[in-house]
């Protein structure tokens, strides 16, 4: 796990002086004395900032080739290294380290890039330099578990993990997406191609590149395909979770660093946890959180046998740290989880180099109420389920019909099942809960958003391209499809890296491994959402190994007590100092968010998530518009918990 920084620019005279400024600020992602380095020539340079996991004495980057015409740099991991590495030295390859890097190094002298990514299994974001074809290549993983950003003007062309390392490129210019704004308030987070930095844009998942003079061009290698195997029984498909699950967090083990996971009440930690069975497991709660996830997650260690490590965040350390939590995303994003995320990591990271976290299976395998389970009457569930076999024109008219009738008990229910998911579907920005209110509709964030951040565009608009990709699959399908390209891209995975990359430490996700994710596209939605629960027949695999009941047991994923802090005195007048700064005018109608805001804090509505997104927009722009030489200033170092160890000699690899 590392961070990687590049640029072609041939107007950069000094490029050491400029690829070295642009390491520092990635410093966290690789804070290991030995091991990092950079690459120069007329027209490139490339940086590598390293965090040791695997040949901890050899792995250093950058790489080169036998001949030195080919060089790499790489952030991630490549589980199935090893076997692949074996297919390499067979062919006359010569290996000069024992990690996996030079795997992706000769792979693509032996097969191409094409060639390499199909046969790869892991996390990765890495470029490639070719000196023969005077030609820069890279690629991003499957899912996009790893980040990679690249901003191109024509003459200057940055890629790299973060964002915050352009701005110390000379011809880098830092000016706001003004189009980002709108699509963030009806999403938590910014769900366009491009980012809050204006021509600065996430590269794509599933895709490679190759740039040549001037000029690039993008190819896609994988997707997510839904080839549902109605053959299988379900006794078969509970055991082929099992299989492909164990196999996964196996090779996710693979380290020389010690390994650990994280644990919450929910079955996609537990189910990792126990089949890990890690020397330390963490976990996180809050001194006045609506559940205590850490008792229960405890008494599972407890059972296993395992070392657990809990921490408890109280809310003036959440409100004094959270503007650090931000610098590290380098967009704002408004999901309140990154909170306890940031503390779990910090815990972590004073025992263990990698951790292991359980994000994706509600996207792989239907965990997510929006999915369909937005009713627990069995009388309702059955009758919606009867209606869904309908043909698609008469389902269509009776969704219409429902649409319009007055809300009834079960109505949102009877109306995802009759209508097609492109008609209501958006992801997790709405959910069906009193308790969960939505973030900011189209109409709502262009009425509390100042003119030039108005526009037309729907949350829907970004959702229908991938829709039409999977029009011809199951409904529950084309929804998973939707979360997996958007929310678990530009939301849950972002933070899962950058939070944890803050406290260099690696994050892995068994559950987005490529043979898991294709076992569990090619599974039917009824084994998936039944009557029961949500993705049940993955509870099913999970219950081999946990405790009895524990793999029933709700989804909660370390809830956030933002609500009650929103009510509280202090925060509420801290909140509110913010909102009244005379430079919010710019974004927003100040008197419609501070009633937004008001109007929450007594308790008349509950828009604590629309009031959360505005506050932590705010608190973002602060960091990277309005002060960002003050903001480098307090935050552009490694962390302290990682400061001592570097200081006991503990990360001189």
């Amino acid at each position: 796990m590392c961070g990687i920084i590049a640029f072609d620019d041939t107007t950069i005279t000094d490029k050491q002086t400029v690829i070295e400024d642009m390491m520092e600020m990635i410093r966290h992602r690789g804070p290991n004395i030995k091991g990092g380095g950079h690459y120069l020539n007329d027209q490139v340079a490339l940086g590598f900032c390293r965090l040791s996991i695997i040949d901890l004495q050899g792995g250093g980057q950058p790489i080169s080739n036998e001949d030195g015409t080919i060089m790499i740099t790489f952030n991630g991991e490549i589980y199935n290294y090893q076997h692949l590495r074996t297919e390499l030295l067979a062919a006359g390859h010569v290996f000069k380290t024992k990690a996996d890097t030079e795997v992706l190094l000769h792979g693509y002298e032996e097969w191409g890039m094409a060639g390499t990514l199909k046969r790869v299994r892991g996390m990765f974001a890495y470029l490639i330099w070719d000196d023969n074809k005077q030609t820069l290549y890279g690629a991003r993983d499957f899912f996009g578990i790893k980040p990679l950003y690249y901003y191109d003007n024509g003459t200057t062309f940055i890629i790299g993990s973060e964002i915050k390392a352009f701005l110390k490129h000379p011809n880098f210019k830092k000016e706001l997406n003004k189009d980002a704004l709108k699509s963030y308030l009806m999403n938590q987070y910014n769900d366009l191609p491009e980012t809050f930095f204006k021509n600065v844009y996430r590269f794509p998942a599933g895709h490679w590149f190759e740039r040549h003079d001037q000029h690039t061009k993008l190819h896609e290698y994988w997707d997510a395909k839904y080839d549902i195997d109605y053959n299988r029984t379900p006794e078969e498909t509970v055991k082929a979770i099992d299989e492909t699950v164990a196999e996964s967090v196996k090779m996710h083990n693979i380290a020389d660093v010690p390994v650990g996971s994280f644990l919450s009440e929910g079955v996609d930690s537990s189910y990792i946890t126990t089949l890990l069975r890690p020397k330390e497991v963490f976990s996180v709660n809050f001194d006045n959180g609506p559940y205590n996830e850490a008792s229960a997650a405890k008494a599972l260690s407890d059972a296993e046998g395992l070392h657990f490590n809990e921490t408890t965040v109280n809310a003036d350390e959440a409100f004094h740290d959270f503007a650090e939590m931000q610098y590290h995303m380098d967009e704002p994003d408004g999901n309140p989880s990154l909170i306890p995320l940031w503390y779990l990591c910090r815990l972590a990271r004073k025992k263990v180099t990698v951790a292991l976290s359980g994000e994706g299976a509600d996207e792989l395998f239907a965990g997510y109420v929006n999915y369909g389970m937005h009713s627990h009457h069995q009388l309702i569930k059955v009758f919606a389920n009867g209606l869904s076999k309908l043909p698609l024109g008469a389902r269509t008219r009776l969704a219409h019909g429902i649409k319009r009738m007055p809300n009834f008990p079960g109505k949102t229910h009877l109306y995802t099942h009759t209508a097609e998911p492109s008609a209501y579907y958006v992801g997790e920005s709405v959910i069906y809960d009193p308790d969960q209110p939505t973030i900011f509709t189209s109409k709502q964030a262009n009425q509390v958003l100042c003119a030039p951040y108005r526009n037309d565009a729907d949350i829907h608009d970004n959702y229908r391209e991938d829709f039409r990709k999977v029009a011809n699959a199951e409904a529950v399908k084309q929804m998973q499809y939707i979360d997996l390209h958007h929310f678990i891209l530009n939301d849950i995975l972002q933070k899962a890296d950058k939070i944890s990359m803050a406290h260099s430490l690696e994050l892995r996700v068994p559950f987005l491994d490529k043979k898991v994710a294709e076992l569990a596209n090619s599974i039917p939605s009824d084994l998936l959402l039944t009557k029961n629960d949500t993705k049940d027949i993955f509870r099913q695999a999970a219950a081999r190994h946990l405790p009895e009941d524990w793999a029933t047991r709700p989804k909660l994923g370390f809830p956030v007590p933002i609500k009650t802090w929103l009510r509280e005195e202090k925060y509420f007048q801290q909140v509110k100092a913010l909102f009244n700064e005379d430079w919010v005018r710019e974004f927003f109608d100040r008197d419609q968010i501070i009633t937004l805001l008001v109007d929450n804090y007594t308790g008349r509505i509950d828009a604590r998530r629309q009031v959360w997104t505005i506050y932590t927009f705010l608190v973002w722009y602060q960091l990277y518009f309005r002060d960002f030489d003050n903001t480098m200033a307090k935050y552009a170092h490694v962390q302290p918990e990682v400061q001592a160890l570097m200081d006991s000699g503990k990360l001189t690899n």
